[in-house]
């Protein structure tokens, strides 16, 4: 079963990691739905309706006859096809987009942006993962220093999970606020997207589970002023 532990390896790389397109369309399993390495090959696990009690819903990725593709939980970079039969589709409109290069992330909803913010990302050694990832669920905040607002847990985790400190070992990456704005802009993290109190309670009222995260080194074409 893939829980938040770490997902089972032998699942295939994400194609379009680096691919900006939308994924406007997420899949919401009502039973255990075996997971496969190819259409028709391997089932390498499962994938149930909840993860840590919270409502599991995945970006479609890729269709081929009788199967679809999914980004899968618990890991970076990796998709896990599905065969028909035990879910639903969910419309997903929205898509959040980090660069690490300016330290920004825009927020676009049905291809148009809507707000962009200055984040800080995770400092050397401990870098924000690259790729396609999606808001998996949110969390109340553990500490006073997330200044009071809930978390979102993404998808993914560290690519490195030993460098990261004892306390956060198995913690997804999550996108949050913290205590004071002071760090924006800058790498201090262990790995995690902070932006403002302001930002992060406007899209924990606005975003659904699924929603769908690029993490870019740098856009070709700056987002328009939001």
């Amino acid at each position: 079963m893939v829980t938040y532990e770490p997902a089972p390896g032998g699942f295939p790389a994400d194609p379009g990691t680096g691919d900006l397109r939308p994924l406007n369309e997420g899949l919401t399993p009502s039973r255990r739905v075996a997971a496969y390495d190819a259409p028709g090959g391997r089932p390498l696990a499962f994938l149930a309706p909840s993860i840590s009690g919270v409502p599991l819903t995945t970006p479609i990725v890729e269709r081929r006859a009788g199967w679809t593709a999914v980004l899968l939980p618990s890991a970076n970079r990796r998709i896990a096809w599905l065969p028909a039969g035990g879910w639903a589709t969910v419309a997903l409109p929205d898509q959040l987009v980090v660069e690490r290069r300016s330290h920004r992330l825009t927020w676009y909803r049905n291809g148009r942006l809507v707000r962009s913010w200055a984040v800080s990302l995770g400092k050397p050694g401990q870098s924000t993962p690259l790729g396609r990832t999606f808001i998996l669920g949110r969390t109340p905040p553990p500490q006073s220093v997330y200044g009071g607002v809930d978390i979102f847990a993404l998808g993914a985790i560290p690519d490195d999970p030993d460098a990261v400190p004892t306390g956060l070992r198995g913690a997804h990456i999550g996108l949050h606020s913290w205590y004071t704005d002071a760090a924006l802009g800058k790498d201090v993290t262990n790995g995690c997207i902070r932006l403002t109190r302001s930002g992060q309670r406007q899209l924990l009222a606005e975003l659904p589970a699924g929603t769908s995260v690029v993490v870019v080194d740098q856009l070709a074409t700056p987002p328009p002023a939001a």
